[in-house]
């Protein structure tokens, strides 16, 4: 819809979900803005980097659990798993972003920064051009 522009736009709008998740009594700490925006850029290439070897290396461990995918928990858990380890490493790579609860903090930031990121950005009209596995990332 918005081409480049509403893909640029995200960056920004998801930066500011991460000040809001930080200020939420998750466990997540943020520098300032100029952190939380590189956190939202980063969590966004992890995720558009790293989803297939993930999917791959995870997929074994998903079709035994799951049958193949015919217990649908189980692939929504394995997807929220996926998006927990990129919220995590994304906190491990930026100074400034850290999960002072360590898995607990993760669990929470991802899964509240996703929701809040979908919604934000499904209302704005940006979230068709999502690159992100956020939505954790549920792109």
């Amino acid at each position: 819809m918005l081409g480049s522009l509403g893909w640029l736009l995200q960056w920004p709008i998801r930066a500011l979900i991460l000040l809001l998740v930080a200020a939420l009594p998750l466990g997540i700490e943020m520098a300032n803005f100029s952190t939380a925006f590189w956190s939202a850029v980063m969590i966004g290439l992890l995720g558009t980097l790293l989803i297939v070897p993930l999917k791959l290396l995870l997929g074994p461990f998903w079709a035994i659990t799951s049958l193949g995918g015919l217990i649908w928990p189980v692939s929504f858990l394995f997807n929220w798993l996926i998006t927990i380890l990129l919220f995590a490493l994304a906190a491990w790579l930026i100074n400034g972003f850290r999960l002072k609860n360590g898995l607990l903090s993760a669990i929470c930031g991802a899964v509240f920064y996703s929701v809040v990121s979908t919604i934000v950005l499904r209302s704005l009209g940006i979230a068709d051009i999502e690159f992100t596995r956020a939505a954790l990332l549920s792109a």
